[in-house]
């Protein structure tokens, strides 16, 4: 089921400060602009490299889920990471059949690439939060 990894999501205070230190740290060059995503509460970006990506979200809203998050951990951290599989519905139900949570309704959502996704509870995954994202089209 598990498809390669499409990329590591990162909360951070301020998506600006995180972009200076992948760029000027450690020499990113592709970087995509910040958008705003208020469906889920949070802005993005993403620090391309030639084998994945960093998402860099921070909080959008007072609603926002990744406040919790920044109250433990103010200066940012590693949320999630995420991994392709070909079909997020079958993949979502062999998570419950094996006892899994899956995160919110249960039912996909889109996530920044365009795709359907869901999270499953860090609980059942090694106390690491798991993004499921169907691969995007014509991507393989």
């Amino acid at each position: 089921m598990i498809g390669k990894l499409n990329h590591v999501g990162v909360a951070t205070p301020s998506i600006e400060a995180s972009v200076a230190l992948y760029r000027d740290m450690l020499g990113a060059t592709s970087i995509t602009e910040k958008r705003a995503m208020p469906e889920q509460g949070v802005w993005v970006a993403f620090v391309n490299l030639p084998n994945s990506q960093i998402e860099l979200i921070e909080p959008y809203g007072e609603a926002s889920p990744i406040h919790g998050f920044l109250k433990k951990n103010p200066a940012g951290g590693q949320h999630h990471v995420c991994f392709e599989v070909e079909d997020i519905i079958a993949a979502r139900d062999e998570m419950r059949a094996k006892g899994a949570t899956v995160l919110g309704t249960g039912e996909p959502r889109i996530g920044a690439h365009g795709t359907p996704v869901i999270f499953v509870h860090p609980k059942d995954m090694g106390g690491v939060l798991v993004e499921l994202m169907e691969t995007p089209k014509g991507a393989h």
